[in-house]
């Protein structure tokens, strides 16, 4: 029997091969529309089809990786990089997966292949270098981040990489270059209606101060409302998070305080400056940083009702010690800056005179309610309604031992000793390297390093021991009453 060459034709297209291609297409489109559920089964469903579709096993693996299914995702990048090893990108995302991973010398493999293979994707220089900057190997870092800038000078993510290591090591002027080249702020220049700040005289001018980040940025930068003041701003407003708005009231020179969804449409400022970019308009190095404190106060309604609260579940004499352990689950690193247990600074317990008062909100309030057998601890956490509170709380105790986290940048910036607790790994910008001082917080913030790894035992030996000394030097008299 004769078949026809229409019919061919359409049994030549409806080949597995064709079809796998088909369902391959049709995947892209929906990771394009961020339709990342459909992606994944169109992906599966062509790889049944054609199981040596190498670019299908690498944007598997990589949805894969998003959604936490780690091992899967390494198992297709494998596949996919035996399918097709001379594409540079699969190399390059393949890297990113293991360094996620913390599989240090098998990403950077991953990458050096990558580089092998196409020595020009920025994208490689740059994965490249935050890998080597996160194992403070900084030279290779500044090498390989400043080779991804020369490739493609507005390459976001290395401009961020550099900025971190620079501000890492204490290089202020460059570093404050690099963060801003950050990018989050186009939907604020479209809703409002003056210009951006950048360093332009200020005399008689309205400012308003834009929150970035989370609470520990806008606690550090907002600082800086007085600084603009003093170089002419005729008034400095802040636009930030609700919760902040009675405490940020307290700064000094500070005009109106607006929280997020408040109507600032009929508001006339002349301009608008994201915080974190404050430091680099006024030219803020190590040895200029403005540092007098206390700069932030709690509402004075509050103080009153934690003095109270204070003095009932921990009465003097006695120090008293606030521990905040654990911090927000979403942050990317929050699993090497957060103790996994309260069990962790069991040893602290065997300071005597020492009261011990829980700071710590979400994950790890079970901790403190549950502890009471081994270690009475008063539980603040449920009567810890709104930042104000946090504030007014803190400025009761004589030391807070935390984590580092917007509670920690609360305390200092309230004047209350810190002693914060530091991870080996991913150690933030902030805190500078080798030092046990901050700067920023200069006679109130003490930083216990970890020494290596993942371990806090030997770092929460030291605070014991230093909780002790400080308990056997310092008078009951002298605590705060």
């Amino acid at each position: 029997m004769t078949v026809s060459f229409s019919v061919y034709i359409s049994a030549i297209m409806n080949t597995p091969h064709e079809q796998a291609e088909r369902l391959f297409a049709q995947s892209s489109s929906a990771l394009q529309a961020s339709q990342f559920h459909t992606a994944e089964v169109l992906l599966m469903d062509a790889l049944q089809l054609e199981p040596d579709l190498a670019q299908a096993h690498a944007n598997l693996a990589w949805l894969l990786d998003r959604r936490g299914s780690m091992s899967e995702a390494v198992r297709h990048y494998q596949l996919a990089v035996e399918l097709q090893p001379d594409n540079a990108r699969i190399h390059l995302n393949f890297g990113a997966t293991l360094a996620e991973l913390k599989l240090f010398h098998a990403a950077e493999a991953a990458y050096q292949k990558a580089l092998q293979v196409d020595p020009t994707l920025p994208g490689t220089w740059c994965n490249l270098g935050a890998l080597q900057a996160q194992n403070f190997r900084d030279d290779e870092a500044e090498t390989s981040l400043r080779k991804a800038l020369a490739l493609d000078p507005e390459h976001q993510g290395a401009h961020d990489n550099l900025a971190s290591l620079l501000l890492r090591k204490g290089q202020y002027r460059e570093g404050w270059y690099h963060l801003e080249f950050r990018d989050w702020y186009h939907p604020a220049e479209e809703r409002l209606r003056c210009g951006r700040w950048r360093g332009q005289s200020l005399r008689d001018r309205a400012v308003l101060a834009m929150c970035e980040g989370g609470f520990a940025d806008m606690v550090q930068f907002c600082r800086y409302v007085t600084v603009l003041r003093e170089q002419g701003a005729a008034q400095v407003d802040v636009l930030s998070h609700p919760d902040m708005k009675p405490l940020l009231q307290s700064l000094d020179g500070v005009g109106d305080v607006f929280g997020f969804g408040d109507d600032i449409a009929s508001s006339d400022w002349d301009y608008w400056v994201p915080v974190l970019s404050l430091p680099h308009y006024v030219g803020t190095h190590l040895d200029n940083i403005p540092a007098k404190l206390p700069y932030l106060q709690a509402p004075a309604d509050r103080q009153t009702f934690w003095r109270q609260e204070i003095n009932q579940v921990a009465p003097r004499p006695g120090l008293r010690v606030g521990l905040m352990w654990r911090g927000n689950p979403a942050f990317e690193n929050e699993a090497q800056w957060s103790l996994s247990s309260l069990k962790i600074l069991a040893p602290l317990w065997e300071v005597p005179g020492v009261k011990f008062l829980s700071l710590q909100k979400g994950r790890g309030e079970y901790e403190a309610a549950h502890l009471q057998a081994s270690q009475p601890m008063a539980n603040l956490a449920p009567s810890l309604e709104t930042f104000s509170d946090m504030a007014a709380a803190i400025g009761q105790l004589d030391l807070v031992i935390c984590i580092d986290s917007a509670v920690a940048h609360l305390a200092a910036a309230l004047g209350k000793p810190c002693w914060l607790l530091l991870p080996s790994f991913s150690t933030d910008w902030r805190w500078l390297e080798g030092r046990a001082d901050s700067p920023w917080y200069p006679g109130v913030m003490q930083l216990w390093r970890q020494p290596s790894g993942n371990d806090w035992s030997a770092v929460v030996l030291q605070v014991r021991d230093a909780l002790h000394a400080l308990g056997t030097e310092t008078p009951h008299s002298t605590y705060q009453k």
